[in-house]
Order: C-alpha cells, then sequence, then structure tokens
C-alpha cells in the first residue's frame, strides 16, 4: 500500500489550544481520522472512560493515516464538527492538534503531550482491530514504552487480535481486566483488554456507503428478525370454492367423528359380547350345580334302597 502524505490543513485559532487538563487527571488518549465518526467510537470511548475511571477522553483527530489512501478524506474542519455534534460530552474533548503541532506519528503525538503536560495521567484508547496492525505502526514499541495502553473488543477482531504480532510481543505486560481502573497510574509498558462493546460499525464501511450514489438519502435498513413470518398459503381456489387447508381440516375433522364412532360401536359391541359370556358362564355353572345335586341325590337313593 501506497503512503499518502496529508496535505496541510488548517484551522481556527481557537483550535491551537490544548484541551482542559489539570496534574493527577487521568485522561484517554483516542486517535484517529473519524472519517465520519460514529456510535461505536463513542460507545468504546465511554466503555474506557468507565472502566479506567477517567476524568477526560480527548478525540484527537489526525489530519491523515499514514498507513491509508487519503485522497478521499474529508476535510479535517468537517470531521471535528461531526465528531463533536456525535460526542456532545461534557467530559470529552475533540481536538485537531495534530494538524496544529504539525505530527504525523502518534509516536510524536504522545511524546510532544507528555513534555508539555508532564504530571497527567494519559492512556491510550484503541480498538481491537488496530491492535491487530499495531506493528505496523512508527515506533509501536516506542508507544507501548511512552503510555499505558487499553484495547477495546469489537466483533471479530477481538477474536484474533491477541495473537497479532503485537498482541503476542507485548502479552508479558498485559495485566487482567479486573485491574482495569489501576491502569492509569501504572508505569508503561503496560495494558488491558476491554469486553461488552459488541457494535459492528466501520469507519471503513461507511465510507463506501457515502461514495454510492444517494447513499446519503437512504436510510439503513431495518435488521432483519430471526422470526421471520411464514409464507402465505398459495393453495386458495376461485370464490365459492374451499380452500385446500380448508378441505384438510373438514377431511381431518370427518375422520375423528368416524374414529369416534367406531370406537362407542366397538365399545357397545365388547359390552354385548361380555353381557353374553357372563350369561352363558352364569347358566352353566347352574347346570354343573344341577347335575352335580342329581347324582348325588342318585347315589342317596341307591343306598336308601339297599
Amino acid at each position: 500500500m501506497s503512503l499518502h502524505k496529508p496535505a496541510r490543513q488548517q484551522l481556527a485559532d481557537s483550535e491551537r489550544i490544548i484541551p482542559p487538563h489539570a496534574p493527577g487527571m487521568r485522561i484517554g488518549l483516542f486517535g484517529g481520522t473519524f472519517d465520519p465518526p460514529h456510535q461505536a467510537h463513542l460507545d468504546a470511548c465511554l466503555l474506557a472512560m468507565k472502566r479506567l475511571k477517567l476524568d477526560r477522553v480527548w478525540w484527537l483527530v489526525t489530519p491523515g493515516n499514514p498507513l491509508k489512501n487519503t485522497s478521499q478524506l474529508a476535510p479535517l474542519a468537517e470531521r471535528l464538527a461531526a465528531a463533536r455534534k456525535l460526542t456532545h460530552h461534557p467530559r470529552i474533548d475533540v481536538t485537531g492538534l495534530e494538524a496544529v503541532i504539525n505530527t504525523r506519528y502518534t509516536y510524536d503525538t504522545i511524546l510532544w503531550l507528555l513534555t508539555r503536560c508532564p504530571r497527567v495521567d494519559f492512556v491510550w484508547i484503541m480498538g481491537a482491530d488496530n491492535l491487530r496492525h499495531f506493528h505496523r505502526w512508527q515506533k509501536w514499541r516506542g508507544i507501548a514504552e511512552l503510555v499505558p495502553m487499553v484495547v477495546v473488543d469489537r466483533p471479530g477482531p477481538s477474536l484474533y487480535a491477541s495473537n497479532s504480532t503485537a498482541g503476542q510481543a507485548l502479552a508479558q505486560f498485559r495485566i487482567p481486566e479486573g485491574a482495569a481502573a489501576s491502569l492509569p497510574g501504572r508505569r508503561a509498558p503496560v495494558w488491558t483488554f476491554l469486553h461488552g462493546l459488541k457494535s459492528g460499525l466501520s469507519s471503513t464501511a461507511l465510507r463506501a456507503l457515502r461514495g454510492k450514489p444517494g447513499a446519503a438519502n437512504t436510510p439503513a435498513a431495518p435488521a432483519k428478525s430471526k422470526e421471520t413470518k411464514a409464507p402465505a398459503a398459495k393453495n386458495t381456489v376461485k370464490a365459492g370454492k374451499t380452500s385446500a387447508p380448508k378441505k384438510l381440516a373438514k377431511k381431518a375433522a370427518t375422520k375423528k367423528t368416524s374414529a369416534k364412532k367406531s370406537s362407542v360401536k366397538n365399545n357397545a359391541a365388547g359390552k354385548a359380547v361380555k353381557k353374553a359370556v357372563k350369561k352363558t358362564v352364569k347358566k352353566t355353572g347352574k347346570a354343573a350345580s344341577r347335575t352335580g345335586k342329581s347324582a348325588k341325590f342318585g347315589k342317596a337313593g341307591k343306598k336308601r334302597a339297599k
């Protein structure tokens, strides 16, 4: 990939100040082109702010990314305005500081801030997708040695980010997520991984959508539900005739009625048979009883005759 040097972009005088800070403050640094900024950016910052107990977060909107083609990049002033509109948070500051101090690489920007804010506890915030390519950044090992870092998970990249070149090289300096609140006060190199954010939003995808004709006025399609409605029955016939589903239901009901009648008949027949058997048994028993009595009396008569 060819590298494109971003054009010099002028900012208003009001942009040429370092955001509010004071000794002992815990401040997160979140850098990027933010073209365009989106909800996942904000969610990542709010998650880091909460878990690390940060006082503030600074969005460092860069003039351009040395690793990407910036020929179609929106003007810095527009990206700053969009980022401020999105964040609108009392503890988030959006700044185009890098265009003022003329730094192209993250290492140089952090070093400049540490020199001018020596008693501030800075933490670098990045997404898991950035950790995957972190080894391609200028002086990436130096960045890890300058400030503590926190990596916020993303769908997909979080699965393999820890096994990336930088992830493996820095594995020995990783602390448990449960100790994240202690990160700003620790001495670099040190970092942790924060789970909980699962937004699939991507600036790259949003830029691609922005480039399509009519994309700006096209609302996002609603997410499809896992539970879809069953297709309408295609067996409906002309008016005046019963539809196939009704016929089937009628047929089933007829079968059920027939089965019920048959069962009743069978039960009646069974009862009749049982009754007949009982009668027969009763008659047979009586006959046997009479025969037994006759034989007994016959023997008695013979004895008397004798």
